[in-house]
């Protein structure tokens, strides 16, 4: 038997048998053919007999061949006759038969999304919002509350663990909560998940079916209304103002509103905070038409004057309120973990989903993260990060007075990590047109409009400041005012 090696790569029964099937596929050994022994084709290729057995008994155990009286082997009855004919090049928009789940989720041209947060070539000031100061991470404690961890792990550890996430985690967390933001919760409410966007997954598969509504602020933020109409549910937008959702706009009980999406301590994407009035109005109306409000308090703990605002769920005495936390803004986004606080009937539900979706979160950071928060390293960083923040948002915005004056309104100023950026003299038509411009003098521009449903009628921009010094936002704003 002449079998071609030349050219294959691998260890030697592997070419052996990939030249063997491959004879096989193409028909030039058919049916009930009968192959070599062992040391007859051993004695031709000139290689060991245990080199050949290897290639026979892995032909053997996928069927392509069969055994007879241990010393004769036979082509299988059953085999491809030539090969398989190579799978069409379908281009990216062919359909395919998927769930009306699917279908929902992909109507949406911009899923599933690029990197969004990833660093973009020859962008020199990147004004990207969303992304903390990784490089001023103290990373140091951190490898080594990951390696303490790491060598303390015993047996039980490297097993399945509790969807819920990790105790000591779930302590910690409801003890900072308690003292920092004035909840009223204990660990067995908390949830450990893979950053805020599972955490509104699960809320929205767990609270939500098809043709309920769900309420959501305008402007908007997509990761909610994406996951809320992938189960089927009606999207009902609510215009924010300087006061954040309008309370008074919100519907009745016949509308069949099953949740409210909101942000208010700093409202995505305007930063605007929804004041007391308002939170107890909306509490309310969650009371009386027996509906949820997911609150999303993504970005409170940098609040610039005075302490973090109150949370929603710290006011509500009905158990209506979700609420997710997050450590991607606050600490790295690579993290992937955040959390939620949810009212005591909520937390089976919760938990099933999250098991039936990836069992549990990975353990290891979350030992770490424990720790972290435990020993009082967590609050540290905060205070650090929020005085480094605070410096760059007065630089950025001093620089955008200095060199645009009245032609621009800035909004959300006193909380978070981005400045809304209104342009006065920029019309929504020509805004693309600046944005190209920008980046080819090395400054990232982000336009608002990605966050209506529909177009703006007035131009604006975010800008994120964290990942920026107080240098590079000034230069990055004194190019941009070049560009205009």
């Amino acid at each position: 038997m002449l079998l071609n090696l030349r050219g294959a790569s691998g260890p030697l029964y592997r070419r052996i048998y990939g030249a063997l099937k491959s004879g096989i596929r193409e028909g030039r050994f058919g049916p009930a053919a009968r192959l070599p022994s062992t040391r007859a084709l051993a004695a031709d290729l000139g290689v060991s007999r245990n080199t050949v057995m290897l290639a026979y008994e892995q032909l053997l155990a996928e069927g392509y061949v069969v055994s007879r009286d241990r010393s004769t082997t036979l082509v299988a009855g059953v085999v491809l006759s030539r090969p398989p004919a190579a799978l069409p090049n379908l281009p990216a928009t062919a359909r395919a038969r998927v769930s009306g789940y699917a279908q929902r989720l992909t109507q949406n041209p911009a899923m599933p999304p690029s990197a969004s947060y990833a660093s973009r070539p020859g962008l020199r000031y990147d004004f990207r919002y969303g992304r903390p100061a990784v490089d001023e991470f103290p990373r140091e404690i951190w490898r080594r509350l990951l390696a303490s961890r790491a060598r303390r792990t015993g047996r039980d550890a490297l097993g399945y663990a509790s969807p819920a996430g990790h105790g000591p985690l779930r302590e910690a967390l409801a003890e900072y909560l308690r003292r920092a933001r004035g909840m009223s919760c204990d660990a067995d409410q908390v949830v450990i998940v893979n950053g805020s966007q599972q955490g509104i997954d699960l809320a929205a598969r767990v609270l939500l079916d098809p043709g309920d509504g769900a309420i959501v602020e305008e402007p908007h933020y997509p990761g909610a209304t994406l996951s809320f109409e992938a189960v089927g549910a009606r999207i009902i937008r609510i215009a924010t103002d300087m006061q954040g959702l309008n309370t008074a706009k919100l519907p009745p009980s016949r509308a069949r509103a099953r949740l409210a999406y909101v942000t208010p301590c700093h409202q995505f994407p305007t930063g605007v905070i929804m004041p007391l009035e308002r939170r107890m109005a909306l509490l309310d109306w969650a009371s009386r038409t027996d509906a949820w409000i997911v609150e999303d308090d993504y970005i409170s703990e940098f609040r610039y004057e005075g302490s973090p605002l109150e949370a929603l769920q710290a006011l509500d005495r009905n158990g209506r309120v979700i609420y997710i936390g997050t450590f991607s803004k606050t600490l790295f986004p690579a993290l992937r973990l955040a959390y939620l606080v949810l009212p005591r009937p909520l937390v089976r539900p919760f938990l099933a989903a999250k098991w039936i979706s990836d069992r549990f979160s990975t353990m290891l950071p979350q030992e770490a993260l424990a720790e972290f928060i435990a020993s009082g390293q967590f609050e540290r960083y905060l205070r650090r990060a929020g005085s480094r923040n605070a410096a760059r948002r007065r630089a950025l915005i001093e620089a955008l007075r200095k060199e645009f004056g009245e032609r621009i309104e800035v909004a959300g100023e006193n909380t978070g990590v981005h400045l809304l950026v209104w342009l006065n003299d920029v019309r929504p038509r020509h805004l693309e047109a600046l944005v190209t411009r920008a980046a080819q003098a090395g400054v990232g521009l982000y336009p608002i409009s990605p966050y209506y449903a529909s177009p703006p009628a007035r131009s604006g921009l975010l800008f994120g400041y964290a990942s920026l010094t107080e240098a590079e936002i000034r230069t990055g704003i004194r190019r941009l005012a070049e560009v205009m």
